[in-house]
């Protein structure tokens, strides 16, 4: 097996010496490289340069983090000193806004961890610097600079908690960072924060050009192409590709399936970029549908995952399943959980949105393991030294009792699993006949719950036309 390129800073790690240009002096002096990993920024590489003939001396950090498959916009309403100290990773390519002041600062030359308060006095102490050669050059500029400073003091003296006495004004905390790569702390981790909206998008050809991973001159095949290249994912931008590309996935997992075949095909390891293989097969879930599970296993770093992916046509009705568990007896059923499809467990104040971890199929036990699991790795804020230990107790806490759960030491439990698509299952041992504990509604989709599926911009419309074959009207 291969070593990992990134390694934990606790583990024996050297750092790699590469002869290097002085700028200075234009004589070699010596470049230190470490790649390592550290909370918050994930892979970092670090850097120092010194040259031995003239002395001068460089250190810089960089992200080696790969750029996530969607840009990422952060939206946080702060209303109390408690917001003012969420942590915030910005990296170097988020912007940060405040739309009720009208400020917007460009990315910056440097990622930083600071907290919301740092961030707005960073801006204070940038805007500041500057003010006395306005007053005498650009009296206008002077003055509308004063207004933007006097707001963004006045947003640092927010009340002690939400509706209390205080001089501040609340306002919206955005951070867009289009790599994806950016964080703000959730302070009701694992829930979710109710100040708190995440917005995934597509990245823009302009933000590709300004992050310098395409040229300017650069056609839309190209761009599409470096885009897939850059996410590690050979992913269709086109939807008629991407319908195109599923069809011909199902029916070899068809052909798979009705062979009792494993397919194996080439990927790359989300982790840390080492080609890997990728194997899939399609299963029948008996009085629900065929699904694809797929897995993966890196070598390399021991990094492994597994999903699945629902076929089917989209269902004219969103599906809320909701299950009692009442003995351990319950954690052995098969459960489907898609990747449009939320999570809750009210007693244990376990709340994921939809996209979380993906499609599983699974049991209810290892649902639950996987979720634990998932959680005490991947949680920003949690680890390192920043993190108060009041918040590292009272989550050290809940994963205990989610593992409590998982060891069938916790009932009742209440799942319900919630998915606008109708692509979950949670398994009926008394099927056909009802199951007593477990209740499942159809309910009409929301507009916006269509929207962030894409079914509002679908053409679904067809004719029949002399042949018999449906065709797609303009």
């Amino acid at each position: 097996a291969g070593k990992q390129l990134f390694q934990d800073l606790d583990a024996e790690v050297t750092a790699t010496e590469i002869e290097s240009l002085c700028m200075r002096c234009h004589d070699n002096g010596i470049t230190r490289l470490l790649l390592t990993r550290v909370p918050h920024f994930k892979s970092i590489i670090l850097m120092a340069f010194e040259c031995p003939h003239c002395g001068f001396k460089n250190n810089e950090v960089q992200s080696g983090e790969a750029i996530q498959e969607n840009g990422q916009r952060c939206e946080v309403r702060c209303t109390s000193k408690a917001d003012l100290s969420r942590q915030v990773v910005r990296n170097n390519t988020a912007s940060v806004s405040i739309p009720e002041f009208e400020f917007t600062a460009p990315p910056s030359t440097n990622s930083t961890l600071t907290t919301v308060e740092g961030l707005i006095s960073r801006f204070i102490e940038d805007l500041a610097s500057d003010q006395d050669q306005r007053r005498e050059a650009a009296p206008e500029v002077f003055q509308a600079i004063e207004a933007l400073l006097e707001r963004l003091r006045g947003a640092l003296e927010l009340p002690e908690e939400d509706g209390g006495e205080g001089g501040g004004h609340a306002f919206t905390l955005v951070v867009d960072d289009p790599t994806g790569n950016s964080y703000v702390e959730n302070l009701c981790a694992p829930s979710t924060d109710p100040k708190m909206n995440i917005h995934y998008y597509r990245r823009t050809r302009e933000q590709m050009i300004e992050m310098g991973f395409l040229n300017a001159d650069a056609d839309e095949s190209q761009w599409t192409e470096r885009e897939k290249q850059l996410v590690g994912k050979k992913r269709q931008i086109n939807m008629a590709e991407e319908l195109e590309a599923a069809k011909k996935v199902m029916l070899t997992a068809q052909e798979a399936s009705r062979a009792d075949e494993v397919l194996t095909f080439p990927s790359n390891c989300s982790s840390c970029n080492v080609p890997c293989e990728t194997r899939m097969q399609m299963v029948d879930i008996p009085h629900f549908q065929q699904v694809i599970i797929m897995s993966t296993t890196c070598d390399s770093c021991g990094y492994k995952s597994n999903e699945v992916k629902c076929g089917g046509a989209v269902s004219p009705t969103a599906r809320r399943i909701t299950l009692r568990l009442e003995d351990k007896d319950d954690l052995s059923r098969d459960i489907l959980k898609s990747e449009t499809s939320s999570f809750k467990i009210p007693e244990l104040d376990l709340d994921m949105l939809a996209g979380t971890m993906g499609g599983r199929f699974t049991t209810i036990e290892g649902l639950l393991r996987q979720v634990h699991e998932e959680l005490s790795a991947r949680v920003p804020f949690i680890d390192g030294d920043s993190a108060e230990s009041e918040r590292r107790e009272k989550f050290r806490a809940f994963l205990a009792r989610v593992e409590e759960a998982a060891d069938g030491n916790v009932f009742p439990l209440t799942i319900t699993l919630d998915d606008p698509m109708a692509h979950s299952y949670i398994q009926n041992i008394y099927a056909p006949d009802p199951d007593p504990n477990m209740v499942t509604e159809d309910y009409e989709r929301t507009f916006e719950q269509n929207e962030d599926l894409g079914l509002n911009d679908i053409n679904v419309d067809s004719y029949q036309d002399d042949g018999g074959k449906p065709q797609e009207t303009a």
